[in-house]
């Protein structure tokens, strides 16, 4: 705590230092997730080629296209340039954890990730990559602007605080209230966790447990959880005790949600930002971290930072308050961000993807269907593809995969949900099967022609879902499946039907 005439000030140099270490890991994790998958995803020879998408962009808009997809890419390529970039972003990250140039080092963090996510089309656009962008750019103005090595007892000035909270509180708060207005039963009826834990993206073991737990626990955790997300945030700029058991709360929030389902680091970056909320004090009780105040002018900032951040903070605060607020009237009163204006505001600020409102799982799934990869060279005996984290074979135990995210077997659950003609990119995953296409391959876990390409492709959709208790001790299995249809029927390289 700091003394200011008299009355204790509290400071928070502990819980934003851990903030920025958590926002340099979780883009450490981003890159490394990109590098292994770019070349199978938007490679010159990937499902969706990232210089074809901007030799279209550049086709269909001109030089507008610079600014609607800010990348990196425009001057050194989509080739091996994507590899130096992820290579540069985990270079800066490593550099920040240490404490070098921080301030300088996430802004290149954030153009190095932004290039990226703007030439990863469909499999680079989720919330969390959003959010990480979005707490990257807020976390340059908690660290000291300096070239060399920052104080391990920085006190962030009280407005870059406040941005950190309010990224929070939108986090929270709208991921919450897009649940009630979205008008789903499942979570009006606090029954969604019936569902969630079976047909989330990609479940945990866990969640095969979790899913077994009495109605009365799965009512009593979805209360909570609305608790927690429409209640916790209002708690940030309460007297410090309330804000340290509402960041509690949340912290316990994420860490179900992640033991429970794989979702990258977007968990890892809620808590950080929870983190944000604690102050010196705080971690001064469990013996861990800044102690006391920081001596006098560690929390002092230059003249150039404290203008760059009441300019940021005013843009900030304007253009995210002004969103959310419109999504969540969209939501209440239909129509409102169809509003030429609203559109327009909102187009401009879209590409650099850094100013969002939140809100997972608005409508619950209710069932699971899964698309499975089959080859075969007679048309007879097809053999399965495996994907590293998809149920698969129903007798493979759930896998851990965050923080790293496997882009594929994400994007593959949207697509069970679609109509064929409606996802294009599957069939482009059957065409590059036939072809044997190493990249597209290397996203696979197994390949069951390693000698040579099938002859024929097809996609069968199945329904999973998790066995009961009993039928797992008897079969031990954690899935049972049923075929559904053929998402994709049997084709060859010429696209005709053997």
């Amino acid at each position: 705590m700091a003394h200011d005439g008299g009355v204790r000030r509290p400071t928070f140099s502990t819980g934003t230092r851990l903030f920025v270490i958590i926002v340099a890991a979780s883009n450490i994790a981003a890159f490394w997730a990109y590098w292994a998958q770019a070349d199978g995803l938007v490679g010159p020879t990937g499902i969706l080629p990232a210089g074809d998408f901007l030799s279209g962009a550049l086709q269909q808009i001109g030089r507008k296209a610079w600014f609607e997809v800010p990348s990196l890419c425009w001057i050194f390529g989509t080739g091996t340039a994507i590899k130096a970039i992820c290579a540069a972003g985990i270079a800066l990250s490593a550099a920040v954890i240490l404490g070098y140039a921080q301030a300088i080092g996430l802004f290149l963090i954030w153009v190095c990730y932004l290039s990226l996510v703007s030439v990863g089309q469909d499999f680079f656009n989720f919330q969390w990559d959003a959010l990480l962008l979005e707490s990257t750019l807020v976390a340059i103005f908690v660290v000291p602007w300096t070239l060399g090595k920052g104080r391990a007892d920085y006190d962030p000035p009280p407005l870059a605080r406040y941005l950190v909270w309010w990224l929070l509180f939108r986090l929270m708060f709208l991921s919450g209230i897009v649940k009630l207005t979205s008008g789903d039963p499942a979570w009006r009826h606090l029954t969604a966790l019936d569902f969630h834990y079976e047909t989330q993206p990609l479940p945990t073991a866990i969640a095969w447990y979790a899913s077994k737990l009495p109605q009365w626990f799965q009512v009593a955790s979805c209360a909570l959880m609305f608790a927690v997300e429409l209640g916790a945030p209002f708690c940030v700029l309460a007297p410090r005790r309330i804000r340290h058991w509402a960041a509690v709360a949340m912290i316990g929030l994420q860490i179900a949600i992640a033991a429970t389902g794989n979702y990258a680091f977007f968990n890892l970056l809620s808590i950080g930002l929870c983190l944000a909320c604690l102050d010196d004090g705080w971690w001064s009780k469990i013996h861990w971290g800044v102690a006391d105040a920081p001596t006098e002018g560690a929390g002092r900032i230059g003249r150039l930072q404290k203008n760059a951040l009441r300019w940021f903070a005013a843009l900030s605060l304007g253009l995210t308050f002004f969103e959310s607020a419109v999504s969540v009237a969209a939501g209440m009163l239909p129509g409102i961000g169809s509003s030429p204006v609203v559109e327009e505001i909102f187009d401009d600020v879209a590409p650099l993807r850094s100013f969002n409102t939140y809100g997972l799982f608005a409508v619950m799934t209710v069932e699971r269907p899964e698309l499975v990869f089959e080859g075969s060279d007679d048309g007879q005996t097809w053999k399965e593809y495996t994907l590293p984290f998809k149920p698969g074979d129903p007798a493979r135990r759930p896998r851990w995969a965050a923080p790293y995210q496997p882009r594929l077997d994400w994007q593959l659950w949207f697509a069970a949900f679609l109509k064929q003609q409606y996802d294009p990119f599957v069939r482009t995953v059957c065409e590059k099967l036939l072809l044997g296409d190493k990249p597209v391959l290397a996203l696979f876990s197994s390949n069951p022609f390693p000698e040579h390409p099938p002859s024929m492709v097809r996609v069968v959709r199945y329904r999973y879902q998790f066995t009961s208790a009993a039928e797992r001790a008897r079969t031990h299995c954690w899935w049972d499946r049923s075929p559904l249809d053929f998402y994709v029927p049997p084709v060859k390289l010429t696209g005709a039907a053997p």
